[in-house]
Parts: structure tokens; C-alpha cells; sequence
């Protein structure tokens, strides 16, 4: 996979070097590229905002860098049946999720673009949309100094999903939200730590028991934290036996 983004704070993503990120740039599984939206300005301040139309406060990323930037990006792809997928972070986007990950660790091409101050001109997405593939994506009901923070969520979960990434497979089917509950306890050595018990059944050999009881935890966590996500069906997870 190639994920370009594009930023005024390029020093941000140093980040990515390292942990499995890090390793699947080096081992070639991710082609990973950081531009700097000033580097197509040509004022000699490298001005990339200003006031908005109708007033307000704030400032708006002006869409001529914009332009320019992801023209220059898109044209080093080549072409593509679908084209890259190009994402904004956004507050008022759709809101990101692991399906959401997974779908995007399917494409080849992905281009982040980092917005700040009080957003990106609409033009932006409205020119790119009629070509190609927008998506505004937000993190959730909350709102950041800018996209930078969000990019590197997104690329962690999404690049994560990426055949090789993860060393054993199988450890990304049993995680929160891959089958829309969240995951169950875990626990290692010892077995008794300050009073507190590793649970019995952890420890009794029994496969079939220890999948039953970790399917009950991830019934009873996902209805006590986050109870949105069950299915009507499951609402009364928590229930005793024959309520």
C-alpha cells in the first residue's frame, strides 16, 4: 500500500518510524510519503490560509495549495481504475470505525490531507469528489487543533489490517470491534498478583470452556461500556439465564 499525507507540520509523522508502522516501511509492505502543503506556496511568508467569506473567526486553508499539492500527488500514481482514496479528517465527517479500517486496508492508494485553523475550503473536496473518491472521516464527537493527531490513528488501524503487518494474524480476529463487541479481559504470570486471581477457568486446560467464558465477558463488557453496540437481539445480554 502507498499513503501519502499532506500536512504543514511534516516533522509530525517521525512518529511513523517506528513500532509496525516503522518495520512494514522498511520491510517495503507500506510506501509511506509526508509532503509539505507550503512547499506550493508562492508568497514569500508560504501563506496557506486566510479570512472566511461572510465573517467568522478563525482562518481557512486556502484551496490553491490544496490544489496544487494533490494534483502533484495523484499524477505521481499514475492511473488507476478507482484512482487513491482521499481522506480529510474531519469533525463533520463519518465517523471512523474498524470497518471502516478495514475497508481502507484494502486499497492501494491512500491520500491523507491534514487540515488546521478552521478547516479547508469546501472547494477542495467538492472539485476532487467530482473525479474521484472523497471521504471526510471524523474520529468522534470531538474537535482537534488540526488533522495530524487523527492521521496517525487512522494509519495505525489501517495499517495494522495489512497482510504481514502483524506478525500473527489470528491476534487481529480477536480484538474489540472486529466482530462488533469489544474484547474480553486478558491476563499472564503470575497467577496471583496483590490479591487479585487469575480466573480459574483460564487456567483449567478446558478449550470450550475458555471460549464460552471469554464470549460471556465480551457479552457482559460490551453491554455494561458501550451497549450501542448490541443488536437489539443482544440488548439483554446481561441477563441471568431464563429472564
Amino acid at each position: 500500500m502507498r499513503i501519502d499525507i499532506l500536512t504543514i507540520f511534516p516533522e509530525f509523522f517521525s512518529v511513523l518510524d517506528v513500532s509496525l508502522v516503522g518495520k512494514a516501511r522498511q520491510s517495503g509492505l507500506i510506501d509511506l510519503g509526508v509532503h509539505n502543503l507550503r512547499d506550493h506556496t508562492h508568497d514569500r511568508h508560504n501563506t496557506v490560509d486566510d479570512t472566511p467569506y461572510g465573517g467568522g473567526a478563525g482562518m481557512v486553508m486556502k484551496p490553491e495549495p490544496w490544489g496544487e499539492a494533490l494534483d502533484e500527488i495523484i499524477a505521481s500514481l499514475g492511473t488507476t481504475d478507482a484512482g487513491p482514496v482521499l481522506i480529510f479528517p474531519s469533525p463533520a465527517g463519518e465517523l471512523f470505525t474498524q470497518k471502516t479500517a478495514r475497508e481502507l486496508a484494502g486499497e492501494p492508494n491512500l491520500v491523507f490531507g491534514c487540515g488546521r485553523y478552521e478547516g479547508i475550503d469546501q472547494r477542495v473536496f467538492d472539485h476532487y469528489a467530482a473525479t474521484g473518491r472523497v471521504r471526510l472521516i471524523s474520529l468522534g464527537d470531538y474537535v482537534l487543533n488540526g488533522g495530524e493527531v487523527a492521521v496517525m490513528a487512522m494509519i495505525e488501524a489501517i495499517g495494522r489490517l495489512i497482510p504481514g503487518v502483524v506478525g500473527n494474524p489470528e491476534s487481529l480476529v480477536e480484538e474489540s470491534h472486529e466482530d462488533g463487541l469489544l474484547e474480553y479481559p486478558s491476563y499472564t504470570k503470575p497467577p496471583s498478583w496483590r490479591g487479585h486471581d487469575v480466573p480459574p477457568v483460564l487456567r483449567s486446560g478446558n478449550h470450550g470452556a475458555i471460549a464460552a467464558w471469554r464470549r460471556e465477558q465480551q457479552l457482559e463488557r460490551t453491554s455494561r461500556v458501550r451497549p450501542d453496540l448490541l443488536p437489539p437481539a443482544n440488548s439483554e445480554a446481561g441477563a441471568k439465564p431464563g429472564e
